[in-house]
């Protein structure tokens, strides 16, 4: 009995550390936070089930889909969205697959870091005229001033500047939650200014059902999402090596790389028929482990219980939708080059040399493509943006000589 109660307070401890960056992809992408939630702890248990729970890890919303959330959102609705965001998760189960056929060799020989380091470069860069003018207190595309610019600037900063100190001079556990910090501190600030309202919290029921929504195919949705999902499969790699080096086990032989793809794949695709955001493994809750020295998966089973529980209160996505504009605008100009810099990281650390010409062309197409608005167009389909860059850089991955060609 004592260690089960330890064993849940420990689950409430993850969930809390995972919350803030959790709830931020429905927020900025105009998705249910209730939903979200659920599909979290959801996706948490499918990932246990199909793994054996036997990896300390949790799973929760990817930042790297937002730019295509919120495009899909406002091109197809958000019904038509989830149909790409189904197709994402069974593009892993494919790569899971493959995995189990011709070995995990094949995938760095696929997606190399010259091909996934500007893809996820490309993710963060695009975004960051939105986190500027959320910043600013406008509108994710700047066309309506939403709160007084001088208020907006000094709360989007006060909050850039908590959320910076945490991450960089934080200690112990305060360390793995520099969101959650700044979203406190910049709500707390907003209500001094007076520009949070709390009128829908008074009128939000305590139990309320999440407002699941159901998908509807969308074949441009379907293609124009898909691409987007190499980025996150290979972070996937990268994270489970991460907490087997924590854990001190090798999770990529023992549940193997093909059952943890195949369990990321099927949380994310459960989470799309529900209306709720990709799944994918977070690096903050593998903090937590190594500092809790919390190895016990059933810890993460807990966290999931409680996030299923705590998205059937309609205070909680309430509550959520009362945070005030520039208070994401300031944490989002962090995290959104916090992506660009974990892809230029990539490179950086699988030693890829850029002077070589090959490298050159695939970075530089691939960052120009993605950023500066090259688009083609197949009838009433056009491809840009991060899904041109993303399919670009794989062509010229396999096209381009990988040595000098010789006169």
């Amino acid at each position: 009995m004592a260690s089960r109660l330890h064993s849940s307070i420990l689950g409430a401890q993850m969930l809390f550390v995972a919350f803030g960056a959790l709830v931020l992809v429905p927020i900025l992408t105009g998705l249910d936070p209730n939903v979200a939630l659920f599909t979290a702890g959801l996706g948490t248990l499918v990932f246990q089930l199909v793994t054996k729970r036997s990896v300390p890890i949790f799973l929760a919303s990817s930042f790297a889909f937002i730019p295509a959330i919120m495009h899909g959102n406002a091109t197809w609705g958000i019904a038509g969205t989830m149909s790409g965001l189904i197709a994402a998760g069974v593009f892993y189960m494919l790569l899971s697959g493959l995995v189990a056929w011709r070995g995990s060799a094949f995938l760095h020989n696929l997606l190399p870091a010259v091909v996934v380091g500007p893809v996820i470069m490309v993710i963060g860069l695009s975004l960051a005229p939105v986190g500027v003018f959320m910043a600013l207190g406008k509108t994710g595309d700047g066309s309506l001033q939403l709160v007084d610019a001088d208020i907006a600037l000094t709360v989007s900063m006060i909050t850039l500047l908590v959320t910076v100190c945490a991450a960089v001079f934080a200690k112990g556990m305060l360390r793995l939650i520099p969101i959650l910090l700044g979203l406190v501190v910049g709500y707390l600030l907003s209500m001094g200014f007076g520009i949070v309202n709390f009128d829908a919290v008074g009128q939000a029921a305590w139990f309320a059902v999440p407002s699941f929504t159901a998908p509807e195919f969308n074949l441009e949705a379907i293609l124009f999402i898909l691409p987007i999902a190499i980025a996150p499969a290979v972070e996937h790699i990268g994270d489970i090596i991460a907490i087997g080096n924590v854990a001190g086990k090798d999770y990529l032989k023992t549940p193997g790389l093909k059952r943890t793809l195949l369990g990321d794949g099927l949380a994310t695709s459960v989470a799309g028929m529900l209306g709720g955001p990709p799944n994918t493994t977070y690096s903050e809750v593998t903090g937590a482990v190594a500092l809790t020295k919390s190895f016990n998966p059933v810890i993460m089973t807990w966290a999931a219980v409680f996030a299923i529980l705590l998205a059937f209160s309609g205070k909680t996505g309430a509550v959520l939708a009362t945070i005030p504009v520039p208070v994401m605008g300031g944490i989002m100009t962090l995290l959104f080059g916090t992506i660009a810099a974990i892809g230029l990281n990539t490179l950086v650390k699988d030693g890829s040399d850029l002077s070589e010409p090959r490298n050159m062309v695939i970075v530089s197409l691939t960052l120009v493509f993605g950023i500066g608005g090259m688009q083609f167009g197949i009838g009433e389909f056009t491809l840009k943006g991060i899904a041109l860059s993303a399919i670009l850089a794989i062509i010229l991955n396999q096209v381009l000589p990988k040595t000098p060609v010789a006169d």
